[in-house]
This record gives C-alpha cells, sequence and structure tokens, in this order.
C-alpha cells in the first residue's frame, strides 16, 4: 500500500522538477548574446571637397529699353571694357522719328495753352478750357520725355570696368525691350569667387570666413587661398544642393575667367562631433541613414535611426541619433529586434 503511494508522488515531483528546468532553460534562452562598445563622440576635423565655377559677384546683363534692329555692335566676347564705353546701338529712324513727333505736340500744346490763357485774361475763355489746355501742355512734355529717354537708351554702354562675357545678338538683328544684349563682370576690380554646390550636412558644417584651398583646371599646380564668402539658406532646386561662395585672395592671377572650371578643399575651423562607429554595426543602409541597435541597460536594445556623415573602409561616421544611448550592440544585431532582451557577451 505504501509503495502504491510513493510511486506515483515521485512521477508527481520527477514531472514538475523537469517542468520547472524546461521554463528555466526556456527564460535563459530568450536573452540573445551580443557584443557591445562603449559610444563615445570624437572630434572629426574634416576637409571638405567641392567644384564649381569661377565669376565675380558683379556679373550683370546689359540690354536695350526700346526695341528695334542692332545698327552696329562695337566689342566682342572677351574685350576688356571701361565704364561708360559704348558697346551698341539700334537703328534710331524710327526713334528720332517718334522723338519729333512728340516734340511736335508739344510745341502744338504750348501754342494752344498760350493762347487759351490769353483769352482767359480777356474774359473770353472759361476756367475750365484753361485748365484743359494746361492739362494737355502737361501730357504733351511728358511725351516727350519719355521719347528723348527712349532715344538715348537706344544705345548701351558699360556700366563699369571689366570684360564682355557673352555676347547674345548680331548687327541687323531684331531685338525686344529687356533682351539681353551682352553679359559683363567688372572682373578689374571685383573679386574672383568660385560658385559651388554642397550637401545639406557639409553645409550644416560649413561657417562664413572659413578657409579653403582653391585651384583652377587651366593651373591646376598652383594653390590659391580663399575663404567662404556666403552661403545660401535654400536648397537649389535644380541641383539639390546648397549654394556656397568661396572667395579668392588672390585677384592677381592671370589664369582665371569667368565659366572657368575650378576646385577646392574648405577647411572648417569648427570640429565636428561625431561617433565613429564598426561598418558592421549598421543595418537598412539607405543613402545618409540606417539604423543601429543600443542599450542603456544592457539588458533590453532598442533599434534608432541614425544620420550617415561619411564612410571609410571599415568605419561609420554618425552626426546623430546616438545621444541617448550609453552602448553600442556591434555584435549579434542579426538576430536581434526592437526591445529584444540580451545577455552581453564579455569576452
Amino acid at each position: 500500500m505504501k509503495i502504491k503511494i510513493l510511486f506515483p508522488t515521485i512521477i508527481l515531483l520527477s514531472f514538475v522538477w523537469a517542468s520547472c528546468s524546461s521554463k528555466e532553460k526556456q527564460k535563459t534562452d530568450d536573452f540573445i548574446p551580443v557584443k557591445v562598445m562603449e559610444l563615445k563622440k570624437e572630434n572629426l576635423n574634416r576637409v571638405i571637397n567641392v567644384s564649381g565655377i569661377f565669376t565675380t559677384n558683379d556679373e550683370t546683363y546689359l540690354s536695350f529699353k526700346t526695341g528695334g534692329i542692332v545698327k552696329s555692335i562695337f566689342v566682342n566676347e572677351g574685350d576688356k571694357i571701361k565704364k561708360g564705353q559704348l558697346l551698341a546701338v539700334l537703328e534710331l529712324n524710327e526713334i528720332e522719328a517718334q522723338v519729333s513727333q512728340a516734340k511736335s505736340g508739344y510745341e502744338k500744346a504750348l501754342r494752344d495753352f498760350n493762347r487759351v490763357q490769353n483769352l482767359y485774361k480777356d474774359s473770353v475763355a472759361t476756367l475750365a478750357q484753361m485748365e484743359d489746355a494746361k492739362t494737355g501742355l502737361n501730357i504733351a512734355t511728358e511725351q516727350l520725355t519719355i521719347a528723348k529717354y527712349n532715344l538715348n537708351h537706344s544705345e548701351i554702354r558699360a556700366t563699369d570696368n571689366g570684360f564682355v562675357l557673352k555676347k547674345f545678338v548680331s548687327e541687323g538683328q531684331l531685338v525686344n525691350s529687356g533682351m539681353p544684349v551682352f553679359q559683363t563682370n567688372g572682373a578689374v576690380n571685383s573679386d574672383w569667387v568660385l560658385k559651388t554646390g554642397i550637401s545639406d550636412q557639409d553645409w550644416a558644417i560649413v561657417k562664413i570666413g572659413d578657409k579653403a584651398i582653391v585651384k583652377s583646371d587651366v593651373d591646376s599646380s598652383k594653390n590659391i587661398e580663399a575663404v567662404v564668402l556666403r552661403k545660401s539658406e535654400g536648397v537649389d532646386p535644380y541641383t539639390g544642393t546648397f549654394s556656397v561662395e568661396l572667395k579668392l585672395k588672390d585677384n592677381s592671377t592671370g589664369k582665371i575667367a569667368s565659366g572657368l572650371f575650378g576646385k577646392a578643399k574648405i577647411l572648417p575651423k569648427d570640429d565636428l562631433q561625431i561617433w565613429k562607429l564598426p561598418y558592421q554595426a549598421i543595418l537598412d543602409g539607405d543613402g545618409n541613414t540606417g539604423f543601429v541597435f543600443a542599450t542603456n541597460d544592457l539588458k533590453v536594445c532598442n533599434k534608432t535611426k541614425v544620420n550617415i556623415l561619411a564612410l571609410e573602409k571599415d568605419s561609420v561616421y554618425i552626426s546623430s541619433g546616438l545621444d541617448d544611448y550609453k552602448y553600442l550592440i556591434v555584435s549579434g544585431s542579426a538576430y536581434l529586434n526592437d526591445n529584444s532582451n540580451i545577455k552581453v557577451d564579455k569576452q
């Protein structure tokens, strides 16, 4: 009888022990072994390589105020010009006829006003008639002024010392009012700049006044010192980049021309605070972003998005996304999900 009672009891205890062992083993298996590294920011003194086009800040398009047929062009592309120099004129027959017509209209209006004014003094003309004559004289005066102004602006003169960069029309060609005829600059007196485009991440690093080293394609052996003159506040919708202008310190070089291609290295004066991570720690990289697993308590991991600044052979530079974490998981990430339980392998 005692044996019959004891035997089921032993079986029951064995089952309970096996069940507890299984649960304990299952609980242990829920922790995924990983390796971690402590997250620390580093100073990155980065050189930004850019390319662009040489130009000056005073490039301008010159045009006729009125439309007409181009009579004469006195300069060619590349010519050096002086302020006030005559560059081109229109056929003046039509414009001179308009001036003559306006002048005749003014003289008639003046005679009419004088006659009505005398009649008003003799009480023959009314006040309304005299005011109408005065209004007619004012209108004729303005028309003559406009006609003379158009005559004076039927020629193009240089607005400053510089060079003719482009000529858009030829003699005998019909042009409309405001149509570009020349593109000029003041390279004789103005500073040369290299206009470049940079990414949004580089734009955030570059500051006004940062130094740069510039080279032209014509003379790549010569380094020209430059500084960051200005940076755009918006992205170019056509290129998707931000604009940065580098002002050359040496304008005496004779091997720079507007439109010439150049390269530069921008040297930001402020070091950038970044994280340098092993390449294998990055998951699901897409352009300038990626994901990593990080943790604070070494027990639970979190999948977090990071911004990638640059890539090297074995390392990735991260500019943001890890401020809230102390440790990065560098091994075992392939088996993890967000909020997975982890066990740190100390080997």
